[in-house]
């Protein structure tokens, strides 16, 4: 008789968003330099675009423990949201701000956030996949306030980048994994932070569900059946 195969179950990871858990590499030195400079920044809105899973959500709360920063997501902006940004002004963040784009309501909230924030000569972080001169932004007077703000990107990740980013991945999952198949992964998926997060996933799932350890024969299959 043969053991029902273990159902991998809905749970997910819960990754580690510390400081002294944020790699830093060449593709993502700058952003960092930016974070640094804070409370000099030149103009009170920082733009930090990137690909998805490349660490902006990662940055910004590093920038919220740094500075209590009261975080809201670009996509969620409510009229509560202008209220709290009212009597905290000196620091806010909007995780993926690009989402308010050609959405009206968000927009103009968006722009009141904004306004109370450089009132009180506070600080914006907004994050986005691309910079937001290249947002479908509607409202014309929101557009010229994220033309005012600092601009820098997030590049692809190179290997040594890649390598980290799948150890902190597995250990956000408390999965131990020998060097050697980090090694053999980071030479074989494709080079961005999407593929690294998503391997880490099947892997983590494939392993479950078979109840075994993450090994090359493992890696390797799982590699095989992921489409390219």
């Amino acid at each position: 008789m043969t053991e029902p195969e273990q159902l991998p179950l809905g749970f997910s990871a819960r990754p580690a968003f510390g400081e002294p858990d944020y790699v830093v590499s060449d593709c993502n030195a700058e952003a960092v330099r930016w974070l640094d400079l804070w409370p000099e920044w030149p103009t009170a809105l920082l733009a930090v675009f990137g690909p998805s899973a490349s660490g902006k959500t990662h940055l910004c709360h590093v920038f919220r423990t740094r500075s209590d920063a009261l975080m809201l997501r670009g996509d969620q902006l409510s009229e509560r949201d202008i209220e709290s940004v009212i009597d905290r002004p000196a620091a806010v963040v909007i995780d993926e701000a690009d989402h308010v784009a050609g959405r009206e309501e968000h927009e103009r909230r968006f722009f009141h956030i904004f306004n109370a924030v450089t009132a009180a000569r506070g600080a914006l972080l907004v994050t986005g996949r691309t910079p937001p001169n290249t947002w479908p932004i509607v409202l014309p007077d929101l557009r010229s306030r994220l033309a005012t703000g600092n601009v820098v990107g997030i590049d692809g990740p190179d290997d040594g980048l890649l390598a980290a980013l799948l150890v902190k991945q597995f250990s956000d999952r408390q999965l131990r994994v020998p060097v050697e198949v980090v090694t053999f992964i980071v030479r074989r998926i494709e080079r961005s932070f999407e593929a690294a997060r998503d391997i880490v996933e099947k892997l983590d799932r494939a392993a479950l569900a078979e109840r075994r350890n993450i090994t090359l024969p493992l890696v390797r299959r799982v590699i095989e059946q992921t489409p390219t």
